[in-house]
């Protein structure tokens, strides 16, 4: 029945996919902390309006990838299709502005209706960092120095390409905007239908069009550079500056573009060939005029989000370090059964890994804890009992030995 699979889009994490996700969270995690971030968990859906003000009503996200619905009580509600607008929403709604400045990470689940494809789910996962409140070239430069480090954390230094560029401020971004018009406009007869559609209300998202048609056209097309008055350039230089003096490799990609009006300045992702064609793992920009277009007071941002997934597709987790006990009862015997289930439970409460064989001869028990990659067994039956011992193989080897029943915690010290 089609009612007992996965909803297309989606996967059931577990096993060696679950062990990696769990890799990539918790050196998230570490790695965040380092940097002085504080955990933040949103909720996974939100009033719609939340994204359609912060997403743009005519982005393709809005449009057409959003999981929307009216809950029983007449509610409008989207599952996030992504974590800064909830962060942002978070923010006003908690009164954080006295707090500023905040730096959050968090991580959980996303949603977006798109063609399934590899490393890309319609139910998908994403790490996220966000810097609050700090107008200054250090916010960005701390923040894609946290994005490398995680990286790096993960063994994909070598494996990635720091893209960078600006969009300057907003007298900046205005000026280009302008220039784009002009220039967009004397191909209009050639853009595709959705780029002469973009044309009037954003035409910088015509720099992202993927339509075969404009792709000449893009590239030669007006750098946004070449918009930029002396605080702009000062402000780029300065994120340069500070990712030299960090040793972080990057380069400058000027059809690297947001196309929100609320984005400005810096604008970067991390890029691999690794998975196939070209892919962004993770990206980020600097989003000044977003908390205040979603009426709170105006404040600094910056931050990025990456997906698990397609990081999943290139980390390789450490082998699992946690030493697994087998603890083994021999018959059916209920004093047999309760000592054994004693003993696991203290080996647990002492910090140890254990699994207990729940039914079977002791060969087939044996044969479990082989599977599950124990080190250990301990052996339990009616004569070992009266005698108040345990018998301790080592499955490796093969080599036995009797402990005291009261002594094993000692053993295993």
């Amino acid at each position: 029945m089609s009612s007992l699979q996965p909803v297309r889009g989606t996967h059931d994490l577990m096993g060696e996919d679950a062990r990696r996700h769990r890799h990539i969270v918790e050196t998230f995690r570490e790695v965040a902390e380092l940097y002085a971030f504080r955990e933040i968990a949103t909720p996974i859906f939100e009033f719609t309006d939340v994204f359609e003000r912060t997403l743009g009503d005519t982005s393709d996200v809005v449009t057409k990838e959003m999981y929307t619905f009216v809950d029983r009580g007449g509610e409008q509600l989207t599952l996030r299709p992504e974590m800064t607008a909830g962060v942002a929403r978070a923010f006003i709604s908690n009164g954080l502005a006295q707090d500023l400045p905040i730096k959050f990470f968090g991580h959980g689940p996303m949603f977006r209706y798109e063609r399934p494809q590899k490393g890309r789910m319609r139910q998908f996962h994403q790490i996220d960092a966000e810097i609050l409140g700090v107008p200054e070239p250090q916010a960005d430069i701390e923040v894609i120095a946290l994005a490398h480090h995680v990286l790096s954390a993960l063994g994909l230094g070598d494996k990635i390409t720091l893209e960078l560029n600006s969009l300057g401020d907003v007298e900046s971004r205005l000026a280009y905007r302008a220039r784009l018009i002009d220039y967009f406009s004397a191909h209009r007869a050639a853009l595709s239908e959705d780029s002469r559609m973009r044309l009037e209300r954003n035409p910088l998202r015509i720099l992202d069009s993927k339509a075969a048609e404009d792709r000449p056209i893009v590239e030669a097309a007006p750098a946004i550079a070449e918009s930029f008055n002396a605080a702009s350039r000062e402000f780029f230089d300065a994120v340069r500056r500070g990712l030299d003096a960090l040793g972080i490799g990057y380069a400058v990609n000027p059809r690297l573009v947001r196309g929100l009006d609320y984005y400005s300045h810096t604008a970067f992702e991390f890029t691999t060939t690794h998975i196939g064609a070209q892919g962004t793992v993770l990206g980020g920009g600097r989003y000044d005029g977003l908390i205040e277009t979603m009426g709170g007071p105006a404040t600094a941002g910056i931050g990025w989000a990456a997906g698990i997934e397609r990081l999943a597709l290139m980390v390789t987790p450490p082998p699992e370090s946690r030493d697994l006990i087998a603890v083994v009862p021999v018959g059916d015997d209920p004093a047999v059964q309760a000592a054994a289930l004693a003993l696991a439970n203290r080996l647990r409460r002492a910090g140890h890994a254990v699994d207990q064989g729940y039914r079977g001869n002791v060969g087939k028990r044996m044969k479990r804890a082989d599977k599950l990659g124990a080190s250990r067994a301990l052996i339990l039956g009616e004569s070992e009992l009266a005698a108040g011992i345990v018998q301790l193989r080592d499955l490796a080897t093969g080599e036995q030995r009797s402990l005291p029943l009261d002594a094993v915690e000692a053993a295993f010290a």
